[in-house]
């Protein structure tokens, strides 16, 4: 197949270029903005075309949460508007697309993992226009395939894991959310989990991705510490009110797997066995 990756300068982008090799049944077409503007409609159209692309990997977003109030029109284009006009795109060709999306979806009231049929309830600008991505991907292409993650980390870019390490090493002391609860995510593990939709045959629907296990971001930023070997800065808990954002976050988004697992086969590594992994990756950068 001929597959085109979009965002390939973020963290899933830069993952999934890594596992290619291990996957070179296929031909890529790695892209970012300086290769294909994904909100160009004719661009698009042309690339797709002229390439005989047969599926998108659609890891392209505005992800700056916070910016995203201030900049609502510019996270629309990009995360509802972007997706819809590659959906439409490759559609034409008869192709497939998986198009990554967010556990912000939800407004993070429940108190047992969030299944694919539940309501959504997004309460945040990001939010409502990944969840508008999702449905112009869905509408626009028959063989559509829509991963929601959440807590996304790697050894690439700008992340928690990294920024949690750089201050522990700053700072003497640091404040994290305790009242948040969720599953971080190893961007490689979500490749991995992509490339298995990909090599098995995409299966449409809606799915949800994250490792497994439950934690807060005050216990993650602990074992970030522990496991980096940082043990000169006292990490303190504060409750959301005491750390007021833009953007509203979910109090709690664990995701329920078991359809993915399922569908594809694939087991999931435990949040804390990948965070080793990559901390000992960027260990030796």
């Amino acid at each position: 197949m001929r597959i085109l990756i979009t965002g390939c300068n973020g963290q899933l982008g830069n993952e999934m270029q890594l596992l290619e090799k291990e996957n070179q049944q296929h031909t890529y077409f790695n892209t970012d903005v300086a290769e294909l503007d994904i909100t160009d409609e004719e661009a698009i159209n042309r690339f797709v075309t002229d390439n005989e692309i047969d599926g998108i990997v659609n890891c392209a977003a505005y992800t700056a949460v916070d910016k995203a109030e201030e900049n609502q029109e510019l996270c629309h284009k990009l995360n509802a508007t972007a997706p819809g006009l590659l959906a439409k795109a490759i559609e034409k060709r008869g192709g497939w697309m998986i198009q990554i999306s967010t556990d912000y979806v939800f407004d993070g009231t429940n108190h047992r993992p969030y299944t694919e049929d539940e309501s959504v309830c997004p309460n945040s600008t990001y939010g409502r226009t990944k969840l508008e991505g999702e449905q112009e991907v869905t509408n626009g292409c028959k063989r559509s395939m829509i991963i929601r993650t959440a807590w996304l980390y790697s050894t690439f870019g700008n992340n928690f894991v990294k920024t949690m390490i750089r201050l522990g090493k700053e700072k003497p002391e640091l404040g994290v959310i305790f009242d948040q609860i969720g599953t971080p995510t190893y961007a490689r593990d979500l490749a991995v989990a992509i490339f298995a939709a990909i090599n098995q045959g995409i299966v449409p629907g809606i799915y949800h991705f994250s490792n497994e296990g439950v934690i807060s971001w005050y216990d993650f930023t602990k074992a970030i510490h522990r496991i980096a070997g940082i043990n000169t800065c006292h990490v303190r808990p504060l409750h959301t009110s005491e750390y007021p954002t833009p953007a509203a976050r979910p109090h709690y988004s664990v995701l329920d797997k078991t359809k993915i697992k399922q569908t594809y086969n694939i087991e999931i590594p435990y949040w804390e066995e990948s965070l080793a992994e990559c901390i000992a990756l960027l260990g030796t950068d």
